[in-house]
């Protein structure tokens, strides 16, 4: 297989015209790359607080709710890797511009959805979708932004939006079920995917710089399988618990796979994950980071959302708002690690100094009790999570996806974004069977009636979540402190992304 990177031979035909493009185009192709990263990101949670909603008028059972946002990331995880590569096969408009026509035309089909079948196919065909979009979007802005100081700007911004998306989802979940109906927020898609392909159209050009490679059958059908059976194993042990054959087989056999498909890999004449795409010392630890924080961060998410509405009696509205502090902390922190920080001190102090200070925000946060406040007890601990997960996502995935060969450029976005689904939904597992044990443990020799013992237990299961997404955050900052190369990282003049999109 060839190893041209994107910086080698001199542009020529479509390339030149785009290296002549003027320098604020690479701005607007962010705006659009960004919008379609936020559709993708906002229905990992926009969905979550309509699921109410959905079930009292569609009249599902509590058993199946789960699935509805289960099918989506069981999709998504499963073909990311597959995505990637289409979009290195056959070019990442193309991948780009399919990918959000089907997203829409699946968002539209779960809006009008009839029924529970209905809205799960939508739901999973959204996920299909999604993994071919956000693989593109993420390798666009890879070989779009080639000065150092323009590309940790772009990605600083990319990694804000998809640190913060699930926020702004329930944020927006919550104003348009509040407003509208629960149906809009899947309808809402629509208008987003094409406000952006309308620009993405015009403003992108098409590049295959793995044209002559071919696609890896078997290797595809070794890692879907794989990533299938670990999200699916690891989702049931939300509804069955861990020594349920549903858990503990599909997580073995996903095991299995995934084995079988790293050895692969090293025969395949056309591997789809090339494996010096992870062997590099800074981008393993920029996966292993992806994966963590991923997996740590649904515990800010998941359960104080919960603790908001049930406890705090905040309504779907004001519950997103209450998370946007820890959106803008993101945001900003985000912008200063990647244009600042971390090309002045290197990755090895700035990563695990932000998994240390999340950490420390979610060990606060474990302090919550039925009393609370959420200027006092919550607001704080929000904004310090949220600055410890801008040190830590944004810098990573400019790190993950920095210096591979052009061929390679959307199989490594694919697997920065596989790493936060699998680590999202390990996470969610882990947490939820963590949180129900520990409530049952403290219903032990209580009165389980009295509504003030339920709301004791109850609070004990999201501390119980809350510090272990702290001890998540803290070996986050000790494994990527030793992974981490030490200095500033290198910029190869030979693996620098040229092309300008």
């Amino acid at each position: 297989m060839s190893q041209k990177t994107l910086a080698e031979g001199s542009p020529t035909g479509a390339e030149a015209t785009e290296t002549a493009a003027p320098a604020n185009r690479r701005w607007w192709i962010l705006a659009v790359v960004a919008l379609a990263q936020l559709m993708v990101v906002l229905d990992t949670t926009i969905v979550n607080i309509a699921l109410p909603s959905a079930q009292a008028d569609l009249g599902f059972s509590d058993g199946n709710r789960q699935w509805i946002v289960t099918a989506y990331a069981l999709a998504f995880a499963s073909l990311l890797l597959l995505g990637g590569r289409i979009a290195d096969l056959f070019g990442r408009k193309t991948a780009f511009l399919i990918g959000i026509v089907g997203f829409a035309v699946a968002s539209a089909l779960g809006g009008a959805a009839q029924g529970f079948g209905m809205l799960v196919t939508a739901r999973a065909l959204q996920g299909a979708f999604g993994a071919l979009l956000a693989p593109a979007a993420l390798s666009i802005l890879n070989t779009t932004f080639t000065d150092a100081r323009e590309r940790a700007r772009a990605f600083s911004v990319y990694g804000a939006i998809a640190g913060a998306g699930g926020a702004v989802g329930l944020l927006l979940g919550g104003l348009l079920t509040d407003a509208l109906d629960w149906r809009w927020t899947l309808y809402v898609n629509v208008g987003i995917a094409f406000v952006a392909f309308a620009a993405g159209w015009m403003l992108l050009s098409n590049h295959r710089d793995a044209a002559s490679s071919k696609l890896d059958v078997p290797g595809t059908v070794l890692v879907a399988g794989g990533l299938f059976s670990l999200v699916y194993g690891f989702s049931n042990a939300e509804t069955h618990d861990w020594g349920s054959p549903l858990t503990w087989g599909f997580l073995i056999a996903g095991g299995v796979l995934l084995a079988a498909f790293a050895w692969w890999q090293t025969r395949a004449e056309h591997p789809l994950l090339p494996l010096r795409i992870l062997l590099d010392r800074d981008r393993g630890a920029s996966f292993l980071a992806l994966l963590i924080s991923g997996g740590g961060m649904f515990g800010v998410f998941l359960f104080l959302t919960y603790y908001l509405q049930l406890n705090l009696g905040f309504s779907p509205t004001k519950t997103g708002v209450a998370f946007l502090p820890m959106v803008a902390a993101l945001m900003v922190a985000a912008q200063v690690g990647t244009t600042v920080l971390v090309p002045r001190i290197g990755p090895k102090v700035i990563v695990p100094l932000g998994f240390a200070v999340a950490a420390v925000g979610m060990a606060w946060l474990a302090g919550i009790d039925n009393g609370s406040s959420y200027v006092s007890a919550v607001l704080p601990q929000l904004i310090i999570t949220g600055i410890g997960l801008g040190l830590v996502m944004p810098p990573a995935m400019q790190l993950a996806t920095g210096g591979v060969a052009a061929e390679d450029a959307g199989v490594a976005s694919a697997s920065v974004n596989a790493m936060q689904q699998v680590g999202g939904s390990v996470g969610t597992a882990l947490l939820n069977t963590l949180a129900a044990s520990a409530a049952s443990a403290f219903l032990v020799g209580k009165d389980a009636t009295s509504k003030l013992v339920q709301a004791e237990a109850t609070i004990e299961s999201y501390t119980t979540a809350f510090w272990w997404s702290s001890g998540m955050f803290a070996a986050g900052a000790v494994i990527t402190f030793l992974l981490f190369r030490r200095g500033v990282p290198q910029q190869d003049e030979n693996a620098a992304p040229v092309v300008h999109m």
